[in-house]
């Protein structure tokens, strides 16, 4: 008789549902995993036979042959331990088969325990939304899995309490947790304590928002870097979709905190310049999310941009345009979710004090032209924002005067990405940064001098479709910030200020 018994599997950031089936005959002692799996998925033979034989049974001496179907999908991980050993002991009559209701998920331990593995959150989602009604998941993955409502969640901590439960001779509860209690997030940084660098504070709270990308230059030490790290509290709250996808792309990567259920503030990402290509965007012989995918709703924070490789500073250019990396390879191609704040800081020469107030630059014309090349003329386009930092004179850093908190901040932004939400109502934009470009007349109005002073700027700065693309939808927030419908002539002044340092530091 063949016993089938209900798991998942994850492809992308999205699960399937895998069904395990398990046919025990006469003939040589075998143990077979068939269903395209892969090298972690074919040593559950020896996993699942050593918890077996060290939860009190007897493993089976005949033919066991295991199927992991669909068969045309490549099997990864070890999350097929628990479900495999479910279906033998079944087979076996241990167990009476009656989790057709039921979903397994879990890695073993060779002693019977159960170990996390990654992406519970988006599996037992799946599972929801195919109707199951218990999911038997590991005992550290409890609160992950408890996020999602409509399915009960079973966490085992070891093979022989598994058995208690499937025997109803242990009377258990599904695990509960609290998954929207969202409290007051606490950040490490506030910009109460960032001395002077009123227009670069200025900048990132436009950046912030209308979701807008932004690229600091200074010299070392101006605080570039202490901004950057700042920018989270003040970005606007997330919402529990929000939470969920982003949660999905750290529950896949296993970068969940144990004990964590939700992610509730928005990430900070901010890889060495030395990481690769594949780092940024994601892939690997099993393909996972990279740094972008990561960042999803939160902040990507690129520091010494010109350090990074040419090829790695080239991959972020379509992610940024489209909210999404595509990974291709021969068997098919996955979709993960970038939609990131791209903030990145630079020195505008090698030696960092090109434009100093008080510093000499030592650096030649060709090592300043050579050293800002690297940043390349379509990525630099895709970076709405751009300002220059100045170091910070010592009366503003000697003064005890506090500067605005980030909640005083957060509080304008919030009341900002409010007013763009209820303007986009009905539409997939979600910030003014994410604009469609059929829709910047609809939402970017400009009135006769704004229009003019457009005109003239474009003309005179030589500006790219998409620079001007980026100036209107600068304007529109700068104009929200004013409390303004239509876009007017200040407003179109302070944005192109914020896309002129293309032409000072790359001309």
């Amino acid at each position: 008789m063949v016993v089938k018994i209900n798991s998942m599997g994850i492809y992308g950031i999205e699960a399937y549902a895998v069904c395990v089936e398990t046919d025990i005959s006469r003939g040589l002692p075998g143990f077979e995993i068939v269903g395209l799996p892969g090298i972690a998925v074919k040593e559950s033979r020896d996993r699942v036979r050593s918890a077996i034989k060290n939860s009190g049974f007897t493993f089976p001496s005949q033919r066991i042959t295991v199927n992991l179907a669909p068969a045309n999908i490549k099997k990864a991980g070890a999350l097929y331990d628990l479900p495999i050993l479910v279906s033998i002991l079944t087979s076996m009559g241990a167990l009476t088969n009656t989790f057709d209701d039921a979903v397994f998920i879990g890695e073993l331990s060779l002693s019977g325990e159960l170990r996390p593995i990654n992406g519970v959150l988006p599996m037992a989602i799946e599972a929801k939304n195919l109707g199951f009604k218990r999911i038997f998941i590991p005992f550290d993955n409890a609160a992950e899995g408890a996020v999602v409502d409509g399915i009960d969640v079973f966490p085992i901590k070891k093979v022989s309490e598994l058995i208690s439960v499937l025997r109803n001779q242990t009377s258990t509860e599904p695990y509960k947790t609290i998954t929207r209690d969202t409290a007051q997030a606490t950040f490490s940084y506030d910009f109460s304590d960032v001395k002077g660098q009123v227009l670069a504070k200025r900048a990132l709270e436009i950046a912030a928002a209308g979701g807008h990308n932004i690229l600091m230059i200074g010299s070392p030490g101006a605080g570039k870097s202490m901004l950057a790290k700042r920018v989270p509290s003040i970005l606007p709250d997330m919402t529990f979709d929000e939470m969920i996808e982003t949660s999905k792309i750290h529950s896949i990567a296993g970068t969940m905190l144990n004990g964590q259920s939700l992610i509730t503030e928005r990430p900070f990402r901010s890889p060495h310049h030395t990481v690769s290509p594949a780092g940024l965007s994601g892939g690997g012989t099993i393909l996972r999310p990279g740094e972008i995918s990561l960042a999803h709703n939160g902040v990507l924070f690129l520091d010494e941009l010109p350090e990074f490789s040419r090829t790695a500073m080239e991959v972020l250019r379509q992610p940024l345009e489209d909210g999404k990396v595509t990974i291709s390879r021969v068997s098919g191609s996955i979709s993960y979710p970038s939609s990131v704040m791209l903030i990145a800081a630079m020195n505008p020469c090698p030696c960092g004090y090109f434009g100093h107030p008080t510093k000499p630059c030592i650096c030649s014309r060709k090592a300043v032209n050579q050293y800002l090349s690297r940043v390349s003329g379509p990525l630099l386009d895709r970076l709405d924002i751009h300002i220059e930092v100045q170091p910070v004179k010592f009366d503003e850093l000697s003064s005890n005067e506090k500067s605005e908190s980030s909640a005083t901040i957060r509080a304008r932004v919030n009341h900002q990405r409010k007013l763009q939400l209820e303007r986009f109502k009905g539409t997939s934009i979600t910030c003014n940064a994410r604009i469609t470009t059929d829709k910047l007349h609809e939402f970017c109005p400009l009135d006769d001098a704004a229009t003019a002073i457009m005109k003239r700027s474009f003309d005179a700065m030589g500006l790219s479709a998409r620079a001007y693309d980026r100036i209107l939808k600068i304007a529109r927030t700068i104009a929200d910030m004013d409390n303004s419908e239509v876009i007017k002539r200040d407003h179109i002044f302070e944005a192109i200020q914020f896309r002129n340092l293309d032409k000072k530091y790359w001309n």
